[in-house]
């Protein structure tokens, strides 16, 4: 009963992500994308092909779960030069920037 209970939790959590993550209006979207291009490319290269920082192309993200993402986004990794995003981004834009950095780009 507790499992069913946890298993429709973590359904409910995860649907309420994706909602969330498609709720970003398409101007935050270029400014979210501008910021991935610029701030994000200043560590992990303008090509996100790894710099200062590792990797971040689809191929290199594909283990990775858009949440997690979203949580080092938002959070940082102590101990290295990812900073937290926290406050200057909500945890949706931090979704959206974890699915558009997994998605392969066609431009």
């Amino acid at each position: 009963m507790a499992d069913a209970w946890l298993i429709g939790a973590v359904i409910a959590a995860v649907a309420s992500a994706a909602v969330a993550a498609t709720e970003i209006a398409p101007p935050r979207q270029a400014e979210l994308e501008h910021m991935v291009i610029q701030d994000c490319g200043s560590c992990h290269g303008l090509t996100l092909k790894g710099g200062l920082g590792k990797p971040i192309t689809p191929a290199d993200l594909a283990d990775h779960d858009p949440e997690g993402l979203a949580a080092i986004i938002l959070d940082g990794v102590p101990g290295t030069a990812m900073p937290p995003w926290r406050p200057l981004i909500t945890e949706a834009e931090a979704l959206w920037i974890a699915d558009y950095l997994m998605k392969e780009k066609t431009e």
